[in-house]
């Protein structure tokens, strides 16, 4: 048996074609979406996201701005330009690209970024609501995983899904999105004693704790569909997931592959969560140009 190979560009780019659409149609009414990315420094990687964010932003028609800041900003001047996007009414989602310098709180910089703007859903107003099941921006790559999992056909409702990973980012805000469609979900990290027992009980197998093929076939149960949110390079200095792509897909139903699985819909969703904060200020009469 091998797997089904979940295509994240492909459902990123269908998904992307609605919203460009939606897009049209708010500009029809005089309303272009618009998303600020705040890159501090000159991380490479970090760089390298923006500039994905920017042209997927354009790509759908909708305006991009860039804010590029020293490494050496402290951080009031920082929540200064975060203020100033916040009053901006052509400013519709706002990005302040992680990780910052260390004279920087994350914490207090993503508090300041007004919750109708936390377009990455990370300010703790979006998370509280996530959790209780009102309506929220959510985080873009357990959102991305969502709607790979619901495009790709799969009855989220019943399965077991167990999690490897809790971050703030990705793990905790995946399980509570799971368990709102009905799943029986299990959180896994670096502390579980006997990970493989957990592991192979699930139909859905999620892993993002940031080590290179840190799964493999032998913990998976035969049939499970396997999400890889991880991003590494191989000893071949070659991208690879969390999970062991070769062993994995042998076992798997369905495996997303890493480049070209979750990636692009972490964008997409990114894309998707500016399109509703610009239809709700469209509505509200505060569309700015």
């Amino acid at each position: 048996m091998s797997g089904k190979i979940i295509d994240g560009v492909a459902i990123g780019q269908e998904i992307r074609e609605e919203i460009k659409e939606r897009v049209a149609t708010l500009q029809e009414k005089g309303c272009q979406p618009g998303l600020a990315v705040v890159l501090v420094g000159n991380d490479q990687a970090s760089r390298t996201y923006v500039t994905n964010k920017q042209k997927s932003s354009v790509a759908v028609g909708m305006k991009s701005e860039l804010i590029e800041l020293p490494e050496t900003i402290s951080q009031e001047e920082l929540l200064a330009h975060v203020e100033r996007l916040n009053q901006d009414d052509s400013i519709h989602g706002i990005l302040v690209q992680l990780p910052l310098p260390k004279q920087i709180d994350e914490n207090a910089v993503i508090r300041a970024i007004d919750p109708a703007k936390d377009v990455d859903g990370f300010h703790p107003e979006n998370v509280g609501k996530m959790i209780i099941g009102q309506r929220a921006f959510l985080s873009c790559t357990p959102y991305g995983i969502v709607k790979l999992l619901e495009r790709t056909g799969t009855d989220i409702s019943g399965k077991h899904a167990v999690i490897v990973g809790r971050s703030n980012i990705v793990g905790k805000p995946m399980g509570q999105l799971l368990l709102q469609r009905d799943a029986t979900v299990t959180y896994c990290h670096s502390r579980t004693k006997d990970l493989t027992a957990f592991t192979k009980q699930a139909d859905i197998l999620i892993v993002a704790i940031g080590q290179a093929k840190f799964i493999t076939g032998d913990q998976i149960k035969e049939g499970a569909i396997v999400i890889d949110v991880g991003m590494n390079r191989d000893e071949n200095g070659k991208l690879c997931g969390d999970v062991d792509f070769a062993s994995a897909k042998e076992v798997a139903s369905a495996i997303t592959p890493v480049p070209g699985g979750v990636g692009p819909m972490t964008i997409t969703m990114l894309l998707k969560n500016t399109l509703h904060s610009a239809e709700k200020a469209s509505k509200e009469g505060r569309c700015g140009q």
